[in-house]
């Protein structure tokens, strides 16, 4: 599942610093971002990664520590907080330097080679590139900077002025952040193609490419960016408090937190239309215009209906989407299940593994060995539409992330929730695996006449999985028949202690 509280996740890193070397390892630990790096290369299984002879060990980094460098009278004179600053402000300066190697290297060993042998073409190479080119400058602008303000014994005095001055800059990065999803898409596209899948295997067993697929170098930027809060608060936490970069690296810290928030902003809003875009109505009922005008996708991912089916569930800001993968024409799309569900009309229940089964029976209707885990049920306040999913997720840990995205989405709509909660909970029919986005509750019509008192109680299910991590509680919720009101007390007073009904 896929969470978003981020640049789609540029903000939250979770890493501690690693003195110098950190830029030097690999760049496969990277932070949680709507877009993750591959860990294998798709042609991993053919031929070329059996041979007999031993593969050329990977290019490796230099990664000297500053004070390694320092003769031991310099290094005697500089107390161990001082040091430490100098380290941190030498890894910054490292990591620029790094960072336009792999920049140049991306272009030189990738973009070009494919272009010249016309494995892809020049528009697909740009899209998925983008004006990688273009950043070069920029970083090298403060490589240059931090080289004019570094004193002869190695030292700098001042690095706050060179970083308000320019971590601004970095706004240019919108635009690449905004294009990965859509990039990594047809990247992962092209791999299906024979010849790329050949030109990128080589790639990844030559030494230049330090064991790192194409897509680690294309995602270097975006895990540049995501360490420029942590490089600028450990040089902070070195530098004494009556030293003149105080109160200039906490306005660079806040200047680069507003870069990052202003890219967030921005690849959500182009995630968001993504998908959007990906979006098949079978009905015309189906379309909504929360969907069209949302602007943010808070999660998403791949859940199970009652019937084992996949669903891909969406949950934009202000309604809640199901749909079916499809491919067409080598793409993938996604058909829209059923009727959109807008947030302020969601109903959560948060069920309790073995409440019930996949079938759609209660516990104890049936044997241990068929009861459901990790599931929850989302379905409409107002019966009319008829419908009610029961979800499942691939553990425990993805279910709580897509109960508490959810709970967070309807939470606004919660003071209005407490007077629904009084009224009688309407009677909904099992959903059935046909894709009708308005089915009637004929169902339970024909339930409530044919029986007299007590009714049977059902369920309609379908199961899915998401991407997002935000904390809040759990919903517990229970869904009843219409039926006698004598029994319909007793089974309220029954299962008062075990559940509750969050209405929105």
């Amino acid at each position: 599942m896929v969470a978003h509280d981020e640049l789609g996740g540029l903000l939250p890193i979770k890493r501690t610093i690693r003195v110098i070397d950190a830029q030097n390892q690999s760049f496969r630990e990277q932070e949680s971002f709507a877009l993750r790096s591959d860990s294998k290369s798709p042609g991993c299984a053919q031929k070329s990664c059996s041979r007999s002879a031993a593969p050329t060990p990977p290019k490796r980094r230099n990664s000297v520590l500053w004070s390694e460098m320092l003769d031991v009278n310099m290094k005697e004179s500089l107390s161990t907080k001082e040091i430490k600053r100098q380290e941190a402000i030498y890894e910054m300066s490292r990591g620029e330097q790094d960072l336009i190697e792999d920049l140049k290297l991306a272009r030189k060993a990738y973009h070009d080679p494919m272009l010249k042998l016309s494995i892809m073409s020049e528009e697909e190479l740009t899209h998925i590139f983008g004006d990688l080119d273009s950043y070069i400058p920029l970083h090298e602008d403060l490589l240059a900077s931090l080289g004019e303000a570094t004193k002869p014994d190695g030292t700098v005095e001042q690095i706050g002025p060179i970083l308000v001055k320019w971590l601004p800059r970095l706004h240019a990065y919108k635009g690449y952040c905004s294009n990965q999803l859509a990039a990594k898409a047809l990247l992962d596209q092209k791999k299906q193609d024979r010849r790329v899948q050949d030109f990128l295997q080589r790639c990844l067993e030559s030494p230049f490419s330090r064991k790192l697929d194409l897509w680690s170098f294309l995602d270097i930027p975006r895990s540049r960016l995501v360490k420029y809060p942590l490089l600028l608060k450990e040089i902070l936490r070195h530098t004494p408090k009556d030293h003149p970069d105080i109160q200039i690296l906490e306005e660079a810290i806040s200047i680069i937190q507003g870069v990052l928030s202003d890219i967030n902003l921005k690849k959500g809003e182009s995630e968001c239309q993504y998908y959007i875009d990906k979006l098949e109505y079978l009905d015309e009922k189906q379309k909504d215009p929360r969907i069209e005008g949302s602007k943010a996708l808070l999660c998403h991912g791949e859940l199970k209906n009652k019937n084992g089916h996949k669903l891909y569930v969406f949950l934009f800001q202000d309604i809640l989407v199901l749909t079916r993968p499809v491919t067409r024409n080598e793409r993938q799309a996604y058909q829209v299940y059923r009727q959109p569900i807008p947030v302020q009309e969601l109903l959560l229940e948060d069920l309790q593994d073995g409440d019930v089964k996949m079938g759609g029976s209660f516990r104890g209707a049936f044997g241990n060995s068929d009861k459901a885990k990790n599931i929850f049920r989302v379905r409409f306040q107002d019966p009319s539409p008829g419908q009610s999913h029961t979800l499942q997720a691939n553990d425990v840990f993805h279910k709580q992330q897509w109960v508490n995205c959810i709970r967070t989405a309807i939470a606004p709509f919660q003071p209005a929730a407490a007077a629904a909660e009084l009224k009688e909970l309407p009677e909904l029919s099992e959903e059935s695996e046909e894709n009708n986005p308005s089915a009637p509750n004929i169902r339970a019509q024909k339930r409530q006449s044919a029986m007299s008192g007590i009714t049977e109680m059902e369920l309609d299910e379908s199961t899915s999985e998401c991407s997002s991590v935000l904390d809040s509680e759990e919903a517990k919720g229970l869904k009843t028949h219409r039926t006698s009101s004598g029994y319909r007390k007793t089974r309220e007073k029954q299962l008062s202690g075990k559940r509750k009904e969050t209405l929105v």
